[in-house]
C-alpha cells in the first residue's frame, strides 16, 4: 500500500534538480489547465476538436500535479509520471498542429509543431525534461524512491 501525504508537495531534502523539476511540474500543470479551459493553445484545440480532448487535457494536468506530489513523497511512480508529463507537450502539440494543418490550408514547420512558436514555453519545457533526465535526478530516484 502506498503511503502518500497529500499535504507534502515539496521535499527540500531532494537534489536541486528534482526540487526545481517539482516546481516546474506544478507551474506547467497550471498553464496546461489554463490551456484546456481557454481553448487557445494546443490542449484547447484538442479539447474543441475531439470528444476525448477534454479527458486528454485533464490527464495532462493531473500528470503534472501528481508527479510533483508523488516525487515529494519519494515514489518511483511520481518520477515515471514526471517523465511522461515533461514530454507530453511536445507530443500533443505536434499532434494538434498536424491536425490543424490537415483541416486548414495552413502549413506549419517542424519547429512550430514541436514548440508552438513560443520560445519562452519551450525554454521551460526543455528545462523540465533536462532536470528530470539529469543523472543526479535519475540516481536519486533509483536509490531513495520506493
Amino acid at each position: 500500500m502506498l503511503s502518500i501525504n497529500w499535504r507534502k508537495w515539496f521535499d527540500r531534502m531532494q537534489p536541486q534538480t528534482l526540487q526545481v523539476a517539482a516546481m516546474l511540474l506544478y507551474l506547467n500543470g497550471f498553464f496546461a489547465l489554463i490551456s484546456v479551459i481557454d481553448k487557445t493553445d494546443y490542449l484547447g484545440h484538442l479539447r474543441g476538436r475531439f470528444a476525448f480532448g477534454l479527458v486528454i487535457g485533464l490527464v495532462v494536468v493531473a500528470l503534472h500535479a501528481l508527479s510533483g506530489i508523488f516525487m515529494a513523497n519519494d515514489l518511483k511512480l511520481g518520477y515515471k509520471f514526471a517523465v511522461v508529463a515533461a514530454f507530453s507537450p511536445f507530443v500533443l502539440r505536434f499532434w494538434a498542429f498536424s491536425d490543424l494543418e490537415r483541416i486548414s490550408s495552413f502549413k506549419f514547420s517542424f519547429y512550430d509543431k514541436l514548440t508552438g512558436g513560443s520560445t519562452l514555453s519551450l525554454i521551460f519545457e526543455v528545462a523540465l525534461c533536462a532536470l528530470i533526465l539529469h543523472p543526479q535526478s535519475r540516481n536519486h530516484q533509483k536509490i531513495w524512491y520506493h
